[in-house]
């Protein structure tokens, strides 16, 4: 296209580009464009987390060995610490206050570490998903990966440190009686069904931490308040016996409580069915499928919003 001035002079303008008028949505859709750092489907989030499983697992026994890297004992730590938290309690709860009362030592005393063991995994797993986004920003702002790989790599990494704590609590066991047995192989399910419900956990905590940094000195407070309500140092129903028999059963019903409970009846050759609430097996699975299914939604959602200041 050509037009003449004035003096005669001939100047060519350009032609219409083909893409004038067009939004930005429709340049996009034309050419194929998508937004940086976009959440994916929820199927294609599972696809690509399941693609980096093995930096999730890469990562979580990293954590896991640097975290004693500085310490004289090293790896030994993760074993003494929920013990010597174990032999405390036991102090103070099962010598002074007797909130053993009912129960055989032989019981007892595997009956404190169990719950110990088995809540703090749950504990753990908690307070690192509150900081896993808020305390990882470098990575999280320089890769693009599905964010929801650092809460669960820092739950499977509690889970691994769970690993070396079992094999202290299968010694405590068959010291005071409880021996191998097919009963045993229990366990498995019942720290599966936990270690699913930790995920969800740590999912729903990572958002919220990430955008309330705060949370992680109020979590400490509602971690111990949850373990004195979960009977991790004393039988529910022996310490609430002549209360109202709802306030047991809610407390016998979370899911803190559901897990030490189904541990320690696959470990404790003393502590029988009788002492679990109804369907208990039937509870921990749900309690695993709500929040894990609910957790795992829950983050994705902001999946595009983490690291974004």
């Amino acid at each position: 296209m050509s037009d003449t001035t004035h003096d005669g002079a001939i100047v060519t303008s350009a032609p219409p580009s083909p893409d004038e008028g067009l939004t930005s949505a429709e340049l996009a859709a034309k050419y194929g464009l998508s937004v940086s750092g976009a959440r994916p489907g929820l199927v294609e989030y599972i696809r690509q987390l399941w693609g980096r499983r093995h930096f999730i697992l890469a990562f979580s026994s990293a954590k896991l060995t640097a975290q004693y890297s500085q310490a004289k004992l090293g790896q030994l730590w993760q074993v003494a610490t929920p013990l010597l938290n174990a032999a405390v309690y036991y102090l103070i709860f099962g010598l002074i206050l007797d909130s053993g009362r009912g129960m055989d030592k032989a019981v007892f005393i595997p009956f404190l570490v169990t719950g110990v063991f088995v809540f703090t995994f749950t504990q753990t797993s908690v307070m690192s998903g509150v900081r896993s986004i808020a305390g990882n920003l470098g990575l999280v702002r320089a890769l693009h990966f599905p964010r929801a790989a650092l809460p669960i790599s820092f739950a499977l990494q509690q889970l691994q440190q769970l690993m070396f704590s079992m094999i202290v609590l299968f010694v405590i066991a068959v010291s005071f009686g409880s021996y191998p047995s097919l009963s045993w192989l229990l366990i498995l399910p019942a720290l599966a069904l936990q270690f699913v419900f930790n995920i969800g956990l740590a999912l729903i905590m990572a958002r919220l931490g990430s955008k309330t940094p705060d949370l992680a000195q109020l979590m400490p407070f509602v971690m111990r308040t949850w373990m004195y309500a979960s009977g991790v140092m004393f039988s529910i129903p022996v310490m609430l016996a002549g209360k109202p028999s709802w306030i047991a059963d809610v407390l016998q019903y979370n899911p803190a409580a559901v897990y030490m409970d189904l541990v320690r009846f696959a470990l404790i050759d003393g502590y029988g069915a009788s002492n679990l609430p109804s369907h208990v097996w039937l509870v921990g699975g749900l309690w695993a499928l709500l929040a894990g299914v609910a957790g795992f939604v829950y983050f994705w959602k902001a999946e595009e919003r983490y690291g974004r200041g």
